[in-house]
């Protein structure tokens, strides 16, 4: 756990044919950390891009960003994660979420918080050899030698939490965490913490009229959007150019329907329907994560080491991913002498 000093950083981007090529430029820059998205309706597969990262580049490590339980039987996940163990030893860090985009985007709610440690718990008892009950009946992993490795399998395991609930199951049975911002400071601390953060790092003279930062905060910007959508809609009202995006929503699909069009393009691009969004957006889309000059992304990095965060996980987007990785590896690594963990 970091209590002082600057986290290391990652960086967190969806399974793509081009992900591979992006993993290598993180390694060399210094990124700790591939974490990678898991919603099937949206991205490529989380296990396989993953195996094609620890095929391919064998000096950083793996994460899920976050694997979503009811996508997948556990017997299914703790064989993919004994496959990765396998060709990538103690590289991989196991993930798991209740499942904002990768189920609102199938038209369901998030898992309760119940299911999702009760699945975690099912997980780790397969990996460790034991015969667990799943759906009445009684599972274990039963591979030969030579197709996983000896049981037990010992491979990290976080949550991300969300809430009272998601905080109490997360204290009890995990790893560590992956957060969307530091926690408080009369919070306990964690066994280790990481930080998702999206934004650009910008140039002097960029501001919010700049077509390169429009490309690459507004995906994150009207993701926001997408949340407000799925779980408070009047409150997308108040949001400039809400009001039109919501009947744009209502007058293109049916209401059993709608949730295929309000999640697309989730935090990779501005579809054509969100783009008034963004033009309606002016400054506001300056204040999406840690968008600001370099100095304030250095300054960030040791503000929630401070607090708390061993790790911060950067989402890039836009069409110049390099560029982003470039550019936040230099502000991170600013002043700091590389970086700590």
């Amino acid at each position: 756990m970091t209590t002082s000093g600057r986290p290391s950083y990652s960086v967190a981007l969806p399974p793509s044919r081009d992900v591979v090529g992006h993993a290598r430029l993180a390694a060399r820059l210094g990124y700790e950390r591939i974490w990678l998205f898991d919603s099937p309706a949206l991205y490529g597969d989380v296990w396989i891009g993953l195996m094609r990262i620890a095929e391919a580049v064998p000096d950083i490590g793996l994460a899920t960003g976050v694997a979503v339980p009811s996508l997948r039987h556990p017997m299914v996940t703790a064989s993919a994660i004994a496959t990765l163990e396998e060709f990538a030893p103690g590289r991989l860090w196991a993930y798991f979420g209740t499942g904002f985009t990768a189920r609102f985007a199938m038209g369901k709610r998030g898992m309760r918080w119940a299911d999702l440690a009760n699945y975690v718990e099912q997980v780790r008892g397969l990996l460790n050899g034991d015969v667990v009950e799943i759906d009445g009946e009684a599972c274990q992993m039963l591979h030969s030698p030579d197709l996983a490795p000896p049981r037990p399998i010992r491979v990290p395991m976080g949550l991300a939490p969300i809430g009272p609930k998601g905080t109490a199951v997360s204290r009890q049975m995990v790893d560590g965490v992956i957060l969307t911002a530091p926690p408080g400071a009369s919070e306990p601390p964690w066994p280790r913490a990481a930080l998702l953060v999206n934004g650009s790092v910008l140039d002097p003279g960029e501001d919010h009229r700049s077509p390169r930062v429009i490309e690459a905060v507004g995906p994150a910007y009207v993701t926001g959007l997408h949340a407000l959508a799925s779980w408070a809609p009047a409150l997308v009202e108040s949001v400039p150019g809400g009001a039109d995006w919501l009947r744009v929503q209502e007058g293109e699909r049916p209401e059993s329907q709608r949730h295929l069009a309000v999640h697309e393009g989730h935090l990779v691009t501005i579809t054509d329907r969100d783009r008034p969004l963004i033009n309606a957006a002016g400054t506001l889309i300056l204040d999406t994560g840690w968008t600001g000059e370099a100095a304030s992304i250095a300054a960030r990095m040791d503000e929630v080491g401070a607090a708390g965060i061993d790790e911060v996980v950067y989402g890039p987007a836009g069409p110049d991913i390099a560029r982003e990785l470039e550019a936040f590896a230099a502000a991170a690594q600013a002043g700091s002498g590389g970086g700590a963990t």
